[in-house]
């Protein structure tokens, strides 16, 4: 029993060493091809949920993805992260081939890196986000890359 205690205090303690990010929750504008709002919350230490509020094509567009967050470089303050999710939007532009309107559901995969400010509640990150149709205009989508500025708190 003595070993199992010493085994979990020491697997708590690595946990706290291999924290990943220095915030908990994050809020800002993320600007692309498309542009909106972003907000991330730290489930875990490394596991993050971000929803985003996105515009384009003169309709908007809802994600949810689920990140992994590791240190990038062995330096401070510098994050990858890697993950995916799934979207539903509504767009109406003439540059569709059809020039009309549709309701889109599909998943998303996110790549990118993050950089958290060591004085300042801020961060910067620079991701790709490809996504895929399954439903309404189908087919890939592999031209969302965006810049994000967050408030952190």
């Amino acid at each position: 029993m003595k070993k199992y205690i010493l085994l979990s205090i020491l697997f708590l303690s690595f946990l706290n060493l291999s924290k990943a990010q220095d915030y908990e929750n994050a809020i800002g504008f993320r600007a692309g091809l498309s542009n909106g709002i972003t907000f991330k919350h730290f489930i875990t230490t490394n596991d993050a949920a971000e929803g985003i509020l996105s515009t384009r094509w003169g309709g908007f567009n809802l994600t949810g993805l689920f990140e992994r967050h590791t240190t990038a470089f062995d330096t401070d303050g510098l994050y990858f992260f890697y993950g995916g999710g799934a979207h539903l939007g509504s767009f109406n532009n003439s540059w569709f081939l059809d020039n009309s309107s549709h309701i889109v559901i599909g998943i998303d995969g996110i790549l990118g890196l993050e950089y958290v400010l060591p004085d300042l509640p801020l961060n910067a990150s620079l991701d790709w986000k490809p996504g895929f149709n399954l439903i309404g205009y189908t087919g890939f989508w592999g031209d969302e890359l965006a810049l994000s500025v967050r408030y952190t708190f």
